[in-house]
């Protein structure tokens, strides 16, 4: 109990974490998950004797290494990130040694064999069966001399995938610029000025700074007067981690040696590219289907793109004495035709959602749901900003907890997401509740105001905590497939794109947004406005998407290491795209949904389960009338069939079971805006 990653006893101890704990902590840990492993290797082939202590032994190394990923991930400082380096080989290399044991492997199958097997509850067989395929993606049936150089490429790629993080920090916290005239802040809203003054304070220096983590980068792209201040923050946002920097922030060997060390892990395996691999524990089966899917979609689209770019060209031309739209000039443009065609700007629409407000509002929505209530509690955090928050059932019975930490600092890496803390699972003493990670990157409180956000910050924040009620809200006990643990890669954002939606209603919207300053309800003319404006260039929107999609598809499917990967994109872009940006754009060196997420040759899986959500969701719209959008019939079966299975049962099966049927791409297209409504 010295050592705060080796207590297990609760939730976990952040406030007495040190880097100096990680090293002795993994030790311990990956000694026991070894010693796991060699009591299965012998134990019969029963769920208790076998499947129950190798999930302890797992769960207790994962439980801390998460804590150690996290810290790293919203913390990071030199010290944590060299004792997280130092034992990220280790951790990988003993996950590499179990998924390679073959004693191990032949255990679960005489499981499946056994009689036991047929009176395993659904929930325990399919977690079987996700074992027996995982041993297989893990390089169990490989022969015992290339088992090795299949564990010394997993390593290998766990340090290049976390080197490509830490350069996108690092680049991203190197710049930063301080405008003291302040004719050149023209146009940007006083609360971004505020913030700008704020920073520069900090420094000791007089003026506004500005850098490129979102919350100060975005608002100067979008209000900024000043040309080429946006062209400046554009250059370097789009260059970050490559060439035009520092040599050793430098993704461009680390993008060559991931692909070529992915092809040749396909390879041992006996696949034909990394995709196929990829797709093995998904919703989709091949490549192909998912390149016909998107490029299905992108010839939808593109109709609408094109117009929308055809306006937004003319408009700046003739508007803004813009004669060649640049990729600096886009979210500028598109602001003031936006704010023309519909009388309002996205900074007005702001002032209507203070923190104090959207968490209150969102919270009350999914009480209203699904009988739930949440209220704030203690713990332990990692910073001063992080909020916790209990969560309980209709008869008061506490059934999940989260840590809420909304705001950007240079210490935690860009976008938003979610990771579980602990996972919902049966003891013998009863059970052990689920805990989740929100992360977002907001602007903070500024001037002794509540944090204002964005109408797309609430649709993140919204996006997130689905999947927090996918991992909190699970009625499943088993490790492996509770809560967003075993659901299809394809399928999990579900959950999250469904809330997306309701940031859209008006029953939803009129006790969600009150004015920051005034208390006042958000004008039902303003909502209107905001409405009519959803799909403003959609097209364009999509067609993004999908050229990110179909580029990380084809980089791991198609494309032979060797060739430039900046070729591949502008082959995607003349398929796909309507508007290519700059020669010298370095998107793929900070491309790291793909580099260092989870979402190689997956990140189609944005799309693919927005045709799901948005299905899920029409579910909702046809009761709309009669009950109303917070229909609590509908909101208990999304919960019983999609959020409570978790991934105990194919994503798939939980779909039908909800919906009736299969899925169908005209909700998505409906809500899109590219079919009628």
């Amino acid at each position: 109990m010295d050592n705060p990653l080796l207590d297990f006893s609760g939730l976990p101890r952040f406030s007495a974490i040190r880097a100096e704990h990680i090293g002795p902590a993994m030790g311990r840990l990956l000694a026991e998950a070894r010693t796991a492993m060699r009591s299965a290797e012998t134990a019969p082939a029963t769920w208790q004797d076998f499947v129950r202590p190798l999930e302890d032994a797992s769960e207790r190394l994962s439980r801390a290494w998460g804590q150690v990923e996290h810290l790293h991930a919203v913390l990071d400082s030199p010290p944590l990130r060299d004792a997280y380096n130092a034992s990220l080989p280790k951790v990988t290399q003993v996950w590499t040694e179990l998924g390679q044991n073959q004693r191990l492997y032949e255990k679960y199958r005489e499981l499946k064999a056994a009689p036991e097997y047929a009176r395993l509850a659904p929930a325990r067989k399919k977690l079987v069966e996700n074992a027996l395929r995982d041993f297989r993606l893990g390089g169990a049936e490989l022969p015992a001399e290339l088992k090795p150089r299949y564990a010394a490429i997993q390593e290998e790629l766990a340090l290049l995938s976390a080197k490509f993080s830490e350069n996108v920090l690092d680049a991203t916290n190197a710049y930063s610029i301080l405008i003291e005239d302040e004719k050149r802040l023209m146009g940007i809203p006083a609360d971004d000025l505020q913030a700008a003054r704020t920073a520069a304070e900090k420094d000791g220096k007089q003026g506004w700074k500005f850098n490129l983590q979102m919350p100060s980068y975005f608002p100067v792209m979008q209000y900024a007067d000043d040309r080429a201040l946006r062209e400046t923050l554009y250059r370097e946002s789009a260059t970050r981690a490559s060439e035009f920097g520092k040599a050793e922030r430098d993704n461009t060997p680390l993008i060559e040696r991931i692909l070529k060390l992915r092809k040749e892990d396909a390879a041992l395996l006996g696949y034909a590219n990394y995709a196929e691999v990829s797709l093995v524990p998904k919703m989709a089966q091949t490549p192909r289907q998912v390149s016909d899917f998107l490029r299905d979609l992108a010839a939808r689209a593109r109709p609408f793109a094109e117009r929308d770019l055809a306006e937004l060209r003319s408009f700046a031309k003739d508007e803004l004495g813009i004669e060649t739209l640049e990729s600096w000039d886009l979210a500028y443009a598109s602001e003031k035709l936006r704010a023309k065609r519909y009388a309002f700007s996205d900074n007005e629409v702001k002032q209507y959602f203070p923190e104090t407000q959207v968490l209150p509002g969102m919270f009350q929505l999914v009480q209203n749901l699904y009988q739930i209530t949440i209220a704030e509690s203690k713990a332990e955090t990692w910073s001063e900003d992080v909020r916790f928050f209990d969560m309980r059932n209709a008869g008061g019975e506490l059934i999940g907890r989260f840590y809420l930490d909304l705001y950007a600092r240079d210490t935690k890496r860009g976008g938003a997401w979610m990771d579980g803390a602990i996972s919902r699972r049966r003891h013998e003493t009863g059970i052990q509740v689920p805990v989740a990670y929100l992360n977002c990157n907001f602007s903070g409180p500024v001037g002794g105001k509540p944090a204002l956000f964005t109408h797309d910050d609430v649709i993140t924040l919204f996006h997130e905590f689905g999947h927090g009620l996918h991992h909190l809200l699970t009625r499943v006990e088993d490790l492996g497939v509770a809560g967003i643990n075993g659901v299809e890669w394809d399928a999990v954002e579900l959950p999250s794109q469904f809330m997306e939606n309701f940031c859209w209603e008006w029953e939803v919207l009129k006790h969600l947004a009150r004015h920051a300053d005034t208390g006042a309800s958000l004008p039902r003319a303003l909502y209107d406005k905001m409405v009519a404006a959803k799909n403003f260039q959609s097209g364009l929107a999509t067609l993004r998407q999908i050229e990110f999609a179909l580029f990380d598809m084809r980089l791991h499917s198609d494309f032979e290491p060797g060739r430039a990967v900046l070729e591949l994109l502008d082959e995607v872009r003349r398929e796909v795209a309507v508007m290519a940006p700059p020669a010298w754009n370095r998107f793929p060196n900070s491309f790291s949904h793909i580099f260092a997420g989870g979402y190689a040759a997956g990140y189609y899986s944005y799309k693919w389960a927005e045709v799901l959500s948005a299905d899920a969701y029409s579910a909702f719209e046809e009761v709309r009338n009669a009950k109303g959008i917070l229909d609590e019939g509908t909101g208990r079966r999304f919960r019983d069939e999609i959020l409570a299975v978790g991934g105990s049962r194919p994503a798939a099966d939980s779909f039908r079971a909800f919906r009736g049927r299969e899925p169908r791409v005209d909700a998505l297209l409906r809500h899109s805006g590219m079919i009628p409504a």
